[in-house]
């Protein structure tokens, strides 16, 4: 399975901010020294091109982005100090996204260890978001051909108020956003779809919740690609949650996703999004387990012989690799990772 990482390139942060910059290293450190190492692929991905940004971002507003024009009340709704690298980063993240996005139609799901920027608007930055990764990665597979319809799952637990903006007007991206009623952003946009829950929700509540809504953004989006944005922040020791959700809650929350995603036949790609535990090594975990289960859903699905034949244009190249691709991932019990 693809993973892609961007934690290589620093962000300069005062010490005391509130941003946990560490987890990203610590993700992936856990990952190369686990057992799933034998299992993946890391990889740096490329940053996204200005071209692939500009498809969803206002030009004025990339410009002064990337020259350091943006003025301090601009900075401050970020809530993150403007550098050179915290815009190199950023483009490496969103990059990671389209990468991931690219793997998961290709090989039915892939992760992105960054992402779930998804407070950026077209035309500013928000609550620690430069760049809207979904929704670039979004256009870039439907220029591409790639994927025509596109669902964003939204599990973090503030609402994805930048993507619901930017695409309210756009019916071949399905936004679903689950979160919490009582947080951040206060002034909500409209998804595809939003279920709103009150503070203190716990296990039972949310995976009630997410089940319905994952059933009837599927049934609406007639998607072939979902977007998952993980967040570890619904945690009950998140300092930015407001929810109770347990580790064993979000682990099911992943579960339940990965499940409904195959059982739709929907390719994912996985994006990490916030989480902010008291105990960093709390996020780790979190995030970590998102990982096994993507793992397990690899290993579980099987990618229909038909849309990866329709992937290749030469048909009787396709036809003699598809016979080579059926008996190797039809053949036996699982896709191996």
């Amino acid at each position: 399975m693809k993973i892609y990482y961007s934690d290589t390139f620093p962000i300069p942060l005062p010490e005391t901010h509130s941003f946990p910059k560490e987890k990203y290293y610590l993700l992936r450190r856990r990952i190369m020294e686990s057992q799933v190492s034998q299992h993946v692929d890391l990889q740096i991905p490329r940053p996204a091109t200005d071209e692939e940004i500009l498809r969803v971002h206002d030009s004025v507003y990339i410009h002064r982005l990337q020259n350091g024009e943006l003025s301090a009340k601009e900075v401050r709704r970020v809530g993150l100090p403007w550098s050179p690298e915290i815009v190199r980063r950023a483009g490496y993240s969103a990059g990671g996204t389209i990468e991931t996005c690219r793997a998961a139609l290709e090989e039915g799901i892939a992760v992105n260890l960054a992402g779930g920027t998804h407070h950026a608007f077209s035309d500013q930055g928000q609550g620690y978001c430069w760049l809207n990764d979904s929704v670039i990665a979004s256009r870039v597979m439907q220029d591409e051909g790639l994927a025509k319809k596109i669902l964003i799952i939204d599990c973090d637990v503030h609402q994805g108020n930048g993507t619901a903006a930017i695409v309210k007007n756009d019916p071949t991206i399905f936004t679903f956003s689950i979160h919490g009623k009582n947080n951040f952003p206060y002034q909500k946009e409209q998804s595809d779809l939003d279920i709103s829950l009150e503070n203190n929700a716990d296990d039972g509540i949310y995976l009630t919740a997410l089940a319905n809504g994952l059933k009837a953004s599927i049934d609406a989006a007639g998607a072939e690609l979902a977007i998952y944005l993980a967040g570890a922040d619904p945690y009950r020791d998140d300092r930015f949650g407001r929810l109770d959700l347990t580790k064993k809650g979000l682990a099911e929350r992943d579960r339940l996703v990965f499940q409904h995603c195959r059982s739709a036949n929907l390719s994912v790609a996985v994006t990490m999004a916030g989480g902010y535990g008291r105990n960093v090594q709390d996020t780790v975990d979190i995030h970590f387990q998102t990982v096994l289960s993507a793992l397990e859903f690899k290993n579980l699905t099987r990618i229909n012989r038909k849309k990866w034949l329709r992937r290749h244009k030469d048909t009787k190249k396709a036809s003699l690799l598809g016979l080579i691709f059926a008996h190797l991932c039809f053949g036996g019990e699982n896709v191996s990772p």
